[in-house]
């Protein structure tokens, strides 16, 4: 292979690296915060609430499925922020999983989060 030919390569490869990590962010996400009002102003408040109701409390995941990697913790009783919501692996029949919000982006089975409020938008 030539070096122009890996070169081309190496390109091809970190463009389409930087879609689907920029594709993923929720940041680039839509702007839909299940506000009445529509107002957004960049606090904390404009996620939607759940609480936490697994009795010891619920391991958060990299991905919507319990095979994933452990990434945090969330006690019984816990009140999460939650930016959305996406069908992933089913838990005692719920299939929905949360992407929680609290300093490190992760995933909770919507199994064991009871919304506060309004249900959270779909990602």
């Amino acid at each position: 292979m030539s070096l122009r030919t890996a070169v081309t390569r190496l390109g091809i490869a970190a463009a389409g690296g930087a879609l689907v990590v920029g594709g993923a962010s929720p940041a680039l996400a839509s702007d839909d915060w299940g506000h009445q009002d529509g107002h957004h102003d960049g606090r904390h408040h404009e996620y939607y609430k759940g609480r936490v109701t697994a009795p010891g409390g619920l391991n958060l995941r990299d991905k919507p499925t319990r095979g994933s990697a452990v990434i945090g913790h969330a006690a019984h009783g816990e009140v999460v922020s939650i930016f959305c919501k996406t069908p992933g692996e089913k838990v005692q029949g719920n299939p929905l999983w949360y992407l929680l919000a609290d300093g490190t982006w992760a995933w909770g089975t919507a199994r064991f989060i009871d919304n506060i409020g309004p249900a959270p938008r779909w990602c």
